[in-house]
């Protein structure tokens, strides 16, 4: 159910308009290899497709400007570290969800390019009431049937 739900969110946020424009790399060498490609930021809601080559590692970062932080693998082998706890293998279309300042970091572990697509929801962006994407985000906080 949850799947469904991820997989509903990234297809209304992507109905509300693909802005395509490239996002630096993170500018030191622990993090080379490691391409954020933004296709949106509103005011509510940023998604980016970050594509990682082989073997490279986005070094343990927070993100404090947003409220929570969707971390969805696309493709290839990841392995992903949130917090304290030890790295997991992260197959592609589970969602991993972090809250504001969560401390992470992930690497290609495989031997071929890997994708992962990023939602994240701005602090002050509505999860409830009748924007669409406010309600697809609200559902994600509803008990599985």
């Amino acid at each position: 159910m949850r799947v469904r739900v991820v997989f509903g969110v990234v297809a209304v946020t992507l109905l509300y308009g693909i802005e395509m424009s490239a996002q630096p790399p993170a500018a030191t060498a622990a993090n080379q290899g490691v391409n954020p490609v933004r296709l949106m930021d509103r005011p509510e809601v940023r998604v980016s497709r970050v594509e990682i080559a082989p073997g490279a590692v986005r070094s343990v970062h927070t993100h404090d400007d947003v409220r929570f932080h969707l971390w969805i693998p696309i493709s290839g082998k990841l392995e992903i570290t949130i917090g304290s706890a030890k790295p997991v293998e992260a197959e592609s279309g589970r969602a991993f969800f972090m809250e504001k300042g969560t401390p992470h970091g992930f690497r290609n572990i495989g031997n071929t390019p890997a994708q992962v697509l990023e939602i994240f929801v701005k602090d002050g962006a509505p999860i409830a009431g009748n924007d669409a994407v406010g309600s697809a985000l609200a559902a994600l906080f509803q008990p599985s049937k």
